[in-house]
């Protein structure tokens, strides 16, 4: 079954080029329903970075060409890197290419509006048990995504909204900060390593509750903040993805460091990078504090699109397509009143 979504810019629906979709079908059906062991081994950190080395460590071609053919097929725009393309000679530097976001993807002048964290495709819900659609119930538990111990953040996001976005292979693969405010927490929680294949999500309970994940906790209520309360960013590995490297920068891609408590992010400035694959980011928002844009809650219902998730959930579920640091939504005048 083919999966489709709704290009932001043009408003089209496109088809999606799934990578190792036959692969990740039977690793996520017969290998799990009729060995779980082996199951549980292909989705472990061992199994996952040998994958890992094996799809983007090797040489692209011994000529420029080959590169440029790689690249050319992923649809990679080259005038956007930063670095030059005969230096993209792996399909790991090819997937942690660096780019000129400053110039081509600008960030709102509006400093209420929130911006996505990645190049990815969104949906966006609420975390309100009376809402009539229980998406988060597919995608994630919520206890086991903040941790069923961190009681503050559990108690401070009940019944918020959230985002999920899904970066692709072929995708740029830094986070970027989806809001301004001060770091008030940063842990990890271990976890497996599953796909992030639609047909993976369906077949799979809650996955983005199981994998390891990176949870930033940042408060927007201080000065030259977003306004927009506190915001719980995490990061979700996946399969062939062992690790999120915590790279903060200030100006363009200058002087990384790792996040910590303390830290005052800017909106839009690259915050993390995700090792080769496809991986996912969560934003969770307190309640009442975010209205999302429109198209995107519109094209999550939108009719005649052929969605794996909603066949597999039931319900119109329709990704939106959309670049890092444009908008996802705005802080909500309902809770200035």
């Amino acid at each position: 079954m083919r999966h489709q979504y709704i290009d932001r810019l043009s408003g089209d629906v496109c088809d999606e080029r799934l990578y190792g979709d036959r692969l990740v079908n039977l690793i996520y059906s017969q290998v799990r329903e009729n060995s779980p062991r082996l199951f549980r081994a292909l989705t472990s950190m061992r199994v996952s970075d040998l994958l890992g080395r094996v799809n983007y460590d090797l040489p692209l071609g011994s000529k420029l060409s080959g590169s440029l053919r790689f690249l050319e097929r992923l649809g990679v725009d080259l005038e956007e890197c930063l670095d030059p393309p005969q230096e993209l000679n792996t399909a790991r530097k090819v997937f942690e290419r660096r780019i000129r976001y400053w110039e081509c993807r600008p960030t709102p002048p509006d400093p209420r509006v929130v911006v996505s964290p990645a190049d990815a495709k969104v949906l966006v819900g609420s975390l309100d048990e009376r809402w009539a659609l229980r998406l988060k119930d597919k995608f994630f538990t919520y206890e086991e995504l903040l941790g069923r111990d961190k009681h503050e953040w559990l108690r401070a996001f009940q019944g918020g909204d959230f985002a999920i976005f899904r970066l692709t292979p072929e995708k740029y693969h830094y986070n970027h900060t989806p809001v301004s405010g001060r770091v008030v927490d940063f842990y990890a929680i271990d976890g497996e390593f599953h796909s992030c294949n639609p047909g993976a999500v369906v077949a799979l309970a809650t996955p983005y509750s199981k994998n390891r994940r990176y949870v930033t906790i940042i408060d927007t209520d201080v000065e030259d903040g977003t306004g927009i309360g506190r915001v719980a960013m995490i990061e979700i590995v996946a399969l062939m993805i062992g690790e999120v490297v915590q790279a903060y920068s200030e100006l363009c891609y200058d002087a990384p460091q790792p996040v910590r408590p303390g830290m005052f992010l800017r909106r839009g400035a690259p915050k993390s990078l995700y090792r080769p694959g496809s991986s996912t980011d969560v934003l969770l928002f307190q309640r009442d504090r975010i209205d999302f844009d429109a198209d995107i809650v519109a094209n999550m219902r939108r009719q005649g699109v052929s969605s794996r998730f909603s066949r597999g959930f039931g319900v119109p579920l329709v990704e939106t397509d959309l670049a890092v640091r444009t908008s996802i939504g705005r802080a909500s005048d309902r809770h200035d009143s």
